[in-house]
């Protein structure tokens, strides 16, 4: 069973179409991916491809590179069918396991971000586990370093580590730290930009920007490609859920 960790500072979690013409529909899908691919081009590609949306807002003098390299360039096709591996029915369950202790520290939905305080399993089908670690920053439990650290380095299966980085404060001294030690232990990572829909679209692009040049000089385990997310507007979702099935080998 293939594992992706998903780790942050104070919360849980775990491209090229036309550029002409209109959107292909034809797919079989979840309802929820159906809606989106009925909405106008403009706004499917806020929602499916929020980097490329982004894009259109450089100055040319800017130059090529940075947010507008597309390593990761799934079609609509094979979103929609990544959509099939989280979409939860009575034969694909998405299921939670226990944390790292004991069942009793299921998480509560109702909790706010930061109250992650032992590593819960969530099952997704027959496909992989996620693992939803607890945040590094100030409301680390007392236990992080022993927890995660021995988790990172010993968990053979771990296929990638996910880093949610508060898109609106950028990288911080503490992004800094779990950064540093997924580089120490020579671990593949992905940063997952987060609340993409509280900044403004220059903004926006400001902190995208020197985000990826950070990873772009700074970095040699992270995935060149940032993955930006809204979990209000949903935008860049579909694309981050893609990328999991295709690197867990379940995207055929």
């Amino acid at each position: 069973m293939a594992a992706a960790g998903l780790w942050h500072r104070t919360g849980r979690l775990l491209e090229m179409a036309p550029a002409r013409g209109a959107w292909p529909r034809l797919y079989s899908t979840s309802p929820a991916f159906a809606d989106v691919l009925k909405l106008p081009q403009k706004q499917l590609t806020k929602i499916v491809y929020p980097l490329r949306e982004l894009a259109q807002y450089l100055v040319t003098d800017t130059g090529p590179g940075l947010i507008e390299q597309r390593l990761f360039d799934p079609s609509l096709e094979d979103i929609a069918r990544a959509e099939s591996v989280f979409e939860a029915t009575a034969r694909n369950r998405v299921d939670y396991l226990s944390s790292a202790v004991r069942l009793d520290h299921a998480p509560s939905l109702q909790q706010p971000e930061g109250h992650t305080k032992k590593m819960n399993f969530f099952k997704v089908g027959k496909y992989f586990t996620l693992v939803d670690m607890p945040g590094y920053g100030y409301r680390a439990p007392e236990d992080f370093v022993d927890m995660v650290e021995a988790y990172l380095k010993e968990r053979k299966n771990l296929k990638r580590t996910f880093l949610l980085v508060d898109s609106v404060v950028g990288i911080t001294k503490v992004d800094n730290i779990a950064i540093e030690m997924c580089e120490e232990f020579a671990l593949p990572y992905v940063m997952v930009l987060t609340k993409i829909d509280k900044s403004s679209k220059g903004y926006l692009l400001k902190q995208v920007l020197q985000i990826q040049k950070f990873v772009n000089t700074q970095t040699q385990g992270c995935f060149p490609q940032l993955f930006p997310i809204s979990a209000v507007t949903y935008s860049g979702v579909h694309l981050l859920k893609c990328f999991i099935a295709d690197l867990t080998g379940n995207l055929k």
